[in-house]
């Protein structure tokens, strides 16, 4: 069974784990499926909204789909979840990505 059949069958096998989907969505981003990796990101962000990895990746699909502005928004609001979960490190790494569409 190929990577992307093995995390669908894993999401039916555990729906409130946020980990095979995230899987699911980074293989998409990995075969170049930007559009199939955004919809499987942003199903992550409304199921999962507290599961950090998320707003990075998803935002950087944005961006490779043209969506700069949008990934400002996604980039934004996983800051303020990272930080209420006290993840400093996508924190730094979420205010790096933003500032990079922004640069001032």
């Amino acid at each position: 069974m190929d990577r992307i059949g093995t995390f669908k069958t894993f999401i039916t096998r555990a729906p409130a784990d946020p980990f095979p989907r995230y899987g699911l969505a980074m293989e998409y981003k990995g075969a170049g499926a930007l559009n199939e990796a955004w919809v499987t990101f942003e199903e992550l962000l409304t199921k999962f909204p507290d599961y950090v990895p998320t707003y990075l990746m998803a935002g950087g699909t944005l961006v490779a789909l043209g969506r700069a502005p949008q990934a400002a928004d996604i980039y934004r609001t996983g800051i303020e979840v990272a930080a209420r979960r006290g993840d400093l490190h996508a924190k730094k790494e979420l205010e790096s990505a933003l500032a990079e569409l922004s640069p001032t």
